[in-house]
């Protein structure tokens, strides 16, 4: 089993850990702890490296990409950054979530007026329209408290802290968060 075909070029089957980061748009550090879990398949060389093989990364995708059926706790990731979003995505369908996405607080109180989600992971800078418009116009529409709203921001500032907890918002973390911290706040307000 070698990384290299007859003609000493690299075997595009295997790819590096940074080849398969960009491959799945994510992080290096992201991979290396999916790896490490078991999530995503490697190999590893006789030097420490590790390789993954492409059909392996397909099969991730497919397993975890959109569309794929969840029946847990139904939730709407709203961020401007599409990144952003899909790496959240992919964490909380790992934990059993069923995540639906949307650019912008117009795209994403359309979501909730076609399907109300269980939580709402809303992004607080976003153009436009802002998170905190976004959640003052869910608590108008459905009630204070109705929808739980945990709230994110690139900014990690108490002033933003204490604004999500006088709006009624469920939590507020700051974007510059571990990704696991989004998670665990998640599921403690709506557990799977």
């Amino acid at each position: 089993m070698g990384f290299r075909d007859d003609g000493g070029r690299h075997d595009p089957e295997w790819l590096t850990l940074g080849q398969a980061a960009r491959f799945l748009g994510v992080a290096q550090s992201t991979i290396r702890k999916w790896s490490d879990q078991g999530r995503v398949p490697a190999f590893y060389t006789p030097g420490g490296h590790r390789r993954f093989r492409r059909g392996d990364l397909e099969s991730f995708l497919a397993r975890s990409g959109p569309g794929r059926q969840q029946n847990g706790p139904s939730v709407l990731l709203v961020d401007d950054d599409e990144r952003m979003r899909e790496l959240v995505r992919i964490e909380l369908e790992r934990e059993g979530y069923d995540v639906q996405g949307a650019a912008s607080a117009d795209e994403g109180l359309a979501s909730i007026e076609t399907r109300k989600p269980e939580l709402v992971l809303l992004d607080v800078m976003m153009p436009h329209v802002d998170g905190w418009e976004m959640l003052r116009r869910i608590q108008e529409q459905y009630g204070a408290g109705a929808i739980p709203v945990l709230m994110f921001s690139g900014q990690v500032d108490d002033a933003a802290r204490r604004q999500a907890a006088t709006s009624g918002a469920s939590g507020f973390v700051g974007k510059g968060f571990d990704l696991e911290e989004l998670v665990e706040q998640a599921k403690s307000i709506v557990p799977v």
